[in-house]
């Protein structure tokens, strides 16, 4: 043995024990690939290898040696084995290294080779003193998960430490020598078909023919753990199985041991040795029951089976069966006895055992149990965690919550009110001093002296190791249950919210690990240091960093940030490095790495896996905060580093936005992850592929951070280390993804640069040593195979040595700096952040990125329906207008072509929408502007196209309505006067006949008489059937009655007394005179209602003249529209709660003023339209006819100038005026203007620009108080802008009576070409139905101009061309005469309303601020603004000094502050629990966001005013100067 470790170099190790310490550091040969040249190489590769996970460890050789063919079949066959001097074999190099190292290095060891899947020592043999040894404290950190079937829970499964698991022992050992290879086929029997493993080291491995020289006696353990799944588990149970390397006549000791401990031994023998007595005896107990193994039967076995009366049925021969066949029959026999057979033992229960037979325990040691008795006697007291940690750890948990909270609150000063910030702090310094003074008051609780004297001893790592295991099988208690079901419900945030914070909660408060004591330890000492320097307390707890200091060399880990208090403890920091210092002297320097990612990506794996650090993992407890640990650098790579330490910090996963928001952890994951960045050298940012999409939201924050790091002049490298990514060729199909990530990286820095105001940062790479080519390593899932029986992926282990390799290549480029800069860079950092106001909403500005895109696209698509659907509904209502005008209307009535268009209207809408949808869906699937972050948003735009359809389909409805209802009144109004004028026509024609008959020639004068005598006669005849006036105000009221019908009884009394609507609508409407309102009155409340009330009433008004100006008889749509327009406007002001008895008195004011508006439209119209008047305005025609017919003059010119005057003109003015409107609002929308008409956020910005360059308080007063006036308003003088300029109104009116001559000359040239026309009757009605889409013409004045007369159809074709061209110049001289405003008057529907629609939105306003909705499409689920106020500015006052609120809604909603008005009936109301008042709005809480610099200016520049205006008193302005150009420029605007 001794020339054994001679020739492996390990001679001096055998006596001075390897430490883990000295495997973990980082030297020349661990991160180098040279390949072993001689055994003292060998152990140092296994070590690495195994270190590294490398499935590959136990092949180790020299590269020296060439490999001689070797037959062999046997591994334990001493003929067969090769006795090679320059090679050993594996196992004898396992034993070697196990022999040579402390207790903690081998506990690492066995954890490593566990997860390998490799078989570990359970006895371990010592050839020099004939020891045995078991492995008991070794093995104790080895947990197992696993799923038996037994398990009455399908999903349920087992985790514990496997030395305390009770399971069934099989072992396998040999008898002689056999033919067939007892570990190879082991291997197999313990392997499914598709997932072999070599647990077991064999002869066909490389180097396993190697003759074994300490090895022999080794017995090896390994477990069969079932996943749960029937297709891929061996055995549906666990089990142990022990392998015992060597003959059993040689290895009494260990033989002996086996058969006590097993319920089966598996004897492979040699048919010669069957009768040894060390088969005899065993065969003869009930347990373990035998089984023998051999290659073949024969007489010899047969005769001393009979003689030993050995059971033939446990004898399995191979014989000529194959390997699969034989495996399977071990497998039955194997199953059937542990079915049989309730025997289960623990390694715990084996050291006893081990004990009897003289066999030594590893833990026996006289260090190991006296620490194992100071952690039982903490241990022991712990009955309930939670009342343990309160008891025995009193100085963390609600006391350190509350100092972390003042510390931060004495930086922000988030609840200074309206205190003097002086007195604030004292105040804030005055409670940290109390609770210091609790904490001192406090006597250092039994659990932490024991504590504390424990670490002081030189047992102090078993100490730790024992509290942890203890510690940690508590937990497995209680947390893997609670871990699996958080797991579960966090698949559905949304759904399982208040469960998800209640399980966090409670894995936090059970979790207990050594981390708890050290922090107690952390906040004795701060306490103490608050006292006086000579204080005796403080004297006492001085020595504490030093303990701390030296567990820190001796590897474990330092909490840097306390997880659950979100604070790091500067002075005790501070005590510790200190000290640290002092005892590394000059080899101080340090370079840092740092991981981050998210919860359960394999952060700690990967750390541990590449440098060993032993960090917690997240199946024993919950890891909170940021841990550092530090490293060693070897003498041989200090110079090439450039350091003495590499500190590794392994943070806590950060949390999804969506868990995030459950416990308000976006600001303790943005302070973590922007300190962590701040002290790395090396950021390695870990993404686990299921977890990309919520990495995404975590990559904003450390974005953030990198860039706070380089604007105080740290750029550091970031590795993007992209786990669970298995194909080869990741690295190259990847490109696109690196390319498309780091495009994503540079728009989340622009978006933070803009958030922090940095925007001279636009990439990524501006604040980051970030290379596309070598910053991404793609690293395969860590196992290979399904868990628990899968060993570690090679490709795993590989990849992330890679990894390690790149990180030491790129520490070779940085400065270290020592542990005082370290440790002042982490103090002001820390700082830093506490004073930092973090934008925690980090998302809000990628989402509001987002949302606008998606609004200004969606505007569009909802703009190109409108614009189709106005100009349909145009054609549908002329068509109903010319309604049998001009063609024979018998087979169809004007409601059937109503029935038609509507039908058609349908049609057209579903299209449009459907087109919306696929629009929608389509800007979805191409996912460009980042649509991943509002995908919660599709379903409301969806909506609003359904809404769209549905307002489009009324809109369109009530105009045809309203088109069929005037076509009905007119059809019997044309029908008389053509009566009238058909009478005439024939009296005029006898009385020509007449005329000629007679010889001589009559003068005019006579003829002018001859005509008069004959009308006079003819109008005394004619019948007077002109329209009924009827009664417009009672139907009116009638109206008012049915739209208040569903209103109840106490309604219909009141309406009841009303008996006209004469005394109603006279003068200005009062909003508050009586009690309308259901609580008590406020200035600003009357302000509202009456401001809401003149604004409806002046639209009422509109609504009126507009109808007066149309010259159409009154029809019961004018009353129902106008009452949809109360009812809209109040629906809308809900939150108002405005009674009925109001909206009583507002309908009649307003049905009052109509009804009279309309009684005088109705008169006009039987006026106008009153057939013997329209008789008489046709005399002078019928008189130049008769003249003209009698002189057989040429009336084509005269027909031609009538048409144009009479019917083409009036037809083209009106075609102006209708569609000039959508013509102007379109301009506005694609032109020029988009950028203020684009989208609703573009207009508002728009607005506070106009706003700012005005710079009066009056404005802004009218903006905000009266926003609706305001805008339209602002509107208006939009439009009359633009179209003032450059003459463009005119050129607008030019180019559409262009288009629209353009088709009257191509009807009039048809007409003409058309051989069938050969009069001008049927000429011009053929020239009115070639326009009927596009002009409404006048049928009486059509069937005038068609009668008595002589022209010819060519003849009046050239004259109505000439007509037509004077119309034309005679129009664009009129449009250049008339004023904008008169023309705008003139107009049916206004630009500034179908503006008005799309820029306006909901209209609501921020209940407290006065923001207006942002959101976008008409049917949003909730309110919101990307952007609050200053509250004041929404007349908010805090209630005691009456000074205006400068605090924004986001961060009042997250405070613990209240606030009263109407709505809470004057009561205080938390405003955390606002949408209980105000639930259609949604105000994302956020402490962080200041108003804008535009707010913020706003209220500095206009305080007083706003005071004065609002009855409060100024407000206190907190933030320093900000100029009008800073108010400007955070309006953002290019």
């Amino acid at each position: 043995m001794k020339k054994l470790l001679e020739n492996l170099g390990l001679a001096e190790c055998y006596g001075k024990k390897l430490t883990l310490h000295r495997v973990l550091q980082i030297n020349k040969k661990s991160v180098t690939d040279v390949p072993a040249q001689s055994l003292s190489d060998l152990p140092w590769l296994f070590l690495k290898r195994l270190m590294l996970l490398q499935r590959t460890a136990r092949i180790v050789k020299c590269s020296s040696i060439d490999e001689a063919e070797v037959s062999g079949w046997d591994d334990d066959q001493d003929s067969a084995e090769s006795d090679c001097p320059q090679s050993v074999n594996p196992l004898d190099v396992l034993t070697a290294v196990f022999l040579c190292s402390d207790s903690f290095l081998q506990q690492e060891m066995i954890m490593k080779m566990s997860m390998c899947q490799f078989a570990i020592p359970l006895l371990l043999p010592n050839s020099d003193n004939n020891q045995i040894t078991l492995m008991l404290w070794a093995m104790r950190d080895i947990v197992k998960k696993y799923r038996p079937h037994s398990l009455s829970d399908p999903t349920g499964f087992v985790e514990e430490r496997i030395v305390l698991s009770k399971l069934p022992l099989v072992s396998f050992v040999r008898l002689g020598r056999c033919n067939i290879s007892k570990s190879e086929i082991l291997n197999k029997v313990l392997s499914n078909s598709q997932q072999y493993t070599d647990t077991f080291v064999h002869f066909n491995m490389s180097c396993g023919n190697i003759k074994k020289k300490i090895s022999n006696g080794l017995v090896e353990l390994a477990w069969y753990l079932p996943c749960g799944n029937e297709n891929i588990d061996v055995f549906p149970e666990p089990i142990a199985i022990a392998n015992l390397r060597g003959d059993i006549q040689d290895f009494e000791t260990q033989f002996s041991f086996l058969c006590e401990a097993s319920t089966a031994v598996f004897v492979f023998f040699e048919s010669q040795f069957l009768d040894t007595q060390l088969i005899s005896v065993p065969s003869q107990k009930p347990t373990p029951q035998l089984f023998f193994v051999g290659d073949s039967n024969n007489n010899s076995i047969k005769a001393t089976v009979d003689k030993l009366n050995l059971k033939k049925s446990n004898f399995i021969f191979k014989a000529s069966q194959n390997d699969a066949d034989f495996i399977h029959k071990i497998q039955s026999k194997l199953q059937d006895t542990i079915n049989n057979n309730n025997h289960k033992t623990s390694v715990v229960r084996l050291a006893e055992i081990a004990r009897n037979l003289g066999i030594s325990v590893d833990e026996d040691g006289e260090g190991c149990q006296c620490a194992k008795k100071s952690a039982d006697e903490i241990t022991s007291k712990i009955k309930d965690i939670v009342q343990f940690k309160k008891e025995e750890l009193p100085l963390q948990g609600e006391i350190l919550m509350k100092l972390a909270k003042l510390e931060k609150e004495e930086c922000r000063l988030k609840n200074i009110d309206d205190k003097k910030i002086d007195d604030y702090k004292n105040e804030l310094q005055m409670q940290k001093k109390k609770l210091r003074e609790e904490q001192c008051s406090k006597d250092m609780s039994p659990t932490m002296s024991c504590f504390i004297s424990a670490i002081s001893t030189p047992e102090r790592a078993y100490f730790l190791k024992w509290l942890r295991i203890t510690l940690e099988n508590r937990s497995h208690e209680i947390l893997p249950k609670l871990r699996e079901q958080y797991k579960q419900k966090c698949k559905d945030v949304c759904g399982n919210k208040a469960e998800i914070a209640e399980l966090d909660k409670k894995i936090s408060n059970s979790s207990l690990g050594v981390e708890h004591f050290i922090r107690e330890m952390s906040q004795l000492y701060e306490a103490a240091v608050s006292l006086p320097e000579d204080a005796l307390y403080r004297k006492q707890l001085e020595t504490l960093p030093r303990l701390c200091a030296e567990l820190l060399l001796d590897g474990f880990s330092l909490e840097l940030v306390d997880g659950d208090s979100s604070n790091i403890p500067a002075k005790w920091l501070s005590g510790v490095f200190s000290e640290l210092n002092t005892r590394v002297e000059s080899k101080n320097r340090i370079k840092v790495l740092t991981v981050l990612g998210v919860q359960s990506s394999g952060k700690s794996t990967l750390l541990n896996t590449m440098f060993g650090v032993q960090f917690a993992v997240s199946s024993g407890r919950c890891t909170r905060g940021a841990f550092m640990q530090l490293i060693k650098v070897a003498d041989d790579r200090q110079a090439e580093l450039k350091c003495d330490y590499i500190v590794i910090i392994d943070t806590e996963g950060l949390k999804s936005p969506e868990l995030a928001q459950l416990d308000n952890s976006y600001e303790h994951d943005n302070e973590l992850a922007t300190l962590v960045v701040g002290l790395s050298d090396v950021t390695i940012v870990n993404i686990a592929m299921e977890n990309s999409t919520e990495m995404k939201d975590i990559l904003q924050i450390i974005v953030h951070a990198f860039l706070r790091m380089k604007e105080i002049g740290k750029k550091h490298t970031c590795l993007f280390v992209h786990q669970n990514v298995a194909d080869v060729s990741a690295h190259d199909s990847n490109m696109r993804d690196r390319k498309f990530l780091l495009e994503q990286l540079d728009e989340m820095t622009q978006a933070a640069a803009k958030m922090e105001n940095k925007q001279k940062f636009s990439k990524f790479t501006h604040v980051m040593n970030y290379d596309t080519v070598t910053g991404d390593h793609y690293i395969p899932g860590l196992w290979h195979g399904n868990p628990p029986m899968a060993p570690v992926s090679i490709g795993y282990s590989e990849s992330v040595y890679d990894l390690k390799k790149h990180i030491m290549e790129i520490f070779k480029g940085y400065e270290s700096y020592n542990i005082n800069e370290f440790l002042k860079w982490t103090k002001d950092l820390w700082t830093a952040v506490k004073y930092e106001k973090f934008i925690f909403s980090f998302r809000n500005s990628l989402v509001a990125d987002a949302y606008m895109k998606l609004c200004t696209e969606y505007n569009r698509w909802d703009w190109t329906l409108r614009k189709q659907m106005h100009t349909w509904a145009l054609e549908a209502e002329t068509k109903i207008l010319n309604h049998g005008k001009f063609e024979t209307s018998e087979k169809c009535s004007v409601e059937d072509v109503r029935y038609r268009l509507l039908q058609e209207t349908e049609d057209k809408l579903s299209e449009g929408q459907n087109e919306i949808n696929d629009k929608i869906k389509s800007y979805y699937e191409q996912g460009e502007g980042h649509v991943e972050l509002v995908e919660n948003y599709r379903h409301d735009f969806i909506n609003s196209a359904m809404s769209l359809k549905k307002e489009l389909s009324n809109s369109v409805r009530s105009k045809l309505d309203a088109a069929v209802s005037r076509r009905n009144g007119m059809i019997k109004v044309e029908g008389i006067k053509k009566t009238y004028m058909d009478t005439m026509e024939e009296k005029v024609l006898k009385l020509l006949k007449k005329c000629r008959e007679k010889k001589s020639d009559m003068s005019d004068s006579m003829l002018d008489e001859a005509f008069e005598n004959m009308w006079q006669e003819t109008v005394r005849t004619l019948p007077d059937t002109g329209l009924e006036h009827q009664d417009i105000r009672t139907r009116v009221l009638r109206h008012l009655m049915i739209n208040l019908e569903s209103r109840g009884s106490s309604m219909a009394q009141r309406l009841d007394e009303v008996k006209d609507l004469n005394s109603h609508g006279h003068g200005k409407f009062i909003a508050y005179k009586g009690n309308f309102i259901s609580k008590r009155v406020h200035a600003k409340w009357i302000k509202t209602v009456q401001e809401m009330s003149d604004n409806l009433i002046s639209d009422c008004q509109k609504f009126a003249k507009l109808k007066r100006q149309s010259k159409d008889d009154y029809d019961d749509t004018y009353i129902r529209e106008i009452l949809n327009m109360i009812d809209e406007k109040l629906k809308a002001h809900e939150d108002l709660e405005l009674k009925e008895d109001f909206e009583l008195t507002l309908k009649l004011h307003i049905c009052g003023f109509a009804s009279r508006a309309f009684q005088e439209i109705h008169n006009q119209f039987i006026k106008e339209n009153n057939p013997r008047t329209a008789l008489e305005n046709f005399k002078q025609t019928y008189r130049s006819d008769f003249i003209d017919l009698y002189r057989e003059r040429d009336q084509c010119q005269r027909k031609a100038d009538e048409f144009m005057r009479n019917c083409l003109e009036p037809a083209l003015e009106r075609c102006i005026s209708e569609n000039l409107s959508m013509k102007m609002a379109d301009k506005m929308v694609t032109g020029e203007n988009i950028a203020v008409f684009g989208s609703r956020t573009t207009f508002q910005i728009s607005i506070l620009k106009n706003l700012l360059d005005e710079s009066k308080f009056e404005t802004y007063l009218y903006f905000i108080s009266s926003y609706e006036t305001f805008v339209k308003a602002f509107i208006l003088d939009k439009i009359k802008k633009h179209f003032s300029a450059e003459n463009r109104m005119v050129t607008m009116e030019e180019n559409l009576v262009n288009e629209v001559i353009s088709e009257i000359k191509q009807a009039i040239e048809k007409a003409e070409r058309d051989p069938k026309i050969n009069d001008i009757k049927v000429f011009f009605e053929n020239i009115c139905s070639e326009l009927a889409k596009r002009l409404v013409f006048p049928k009486d004045a059509v069937d005038k101009i068609s009668t008595l007369n002589n022209a010819n159809p060519q003849k009046i074709a050239e004259c109505l061309q000439c007509s037509v061209m004077d119309m034309d110049k005679s129009l664009k001289a009129s449009f250049q005469a008339r004023d904008f405003q008169s023309k705008i008057d003139c107009l049916q529907t206004k630009p500034q309303d179908l503006l008005f629609k799309r820029v306006h939105g909901c209209g609501k306003q921020c209940p407290f601020c006065k923001a207006p909705c942002e959101a976008g499409g008409d049917a949003h689920t909730k309110h919101f603004v990307s952007m609050h106020r200053p509250e004041g500015l929404g007349r908010c006052r805090w209630d005691d000094s009456k000074k205006l609120v400068t605090d924004i809604c986001s961060s009042s909603v997250c405070s613990n502050s209240r606030f009263k008005c109407q709505d809470t009936k004057d009561q205080w109301h938390p405003y955390k629990e606002y949408s209980k008042i105000y639930p259609d709005w949604r105000i994302d809480p956020d402490p962080s966001i200041e108003a804008s610099a535009y707010w913020k200016y706003v209220m500095a520049e206009f305080n007083t005013q706003f005071a004065e205006e609002y009855k409060a008193k100024p407000a206190e302005i907190t933030w320093g100067e900000i100029t009008k150009e800073d108010a400007e420029k955070s309006l953002n605007i290019n």
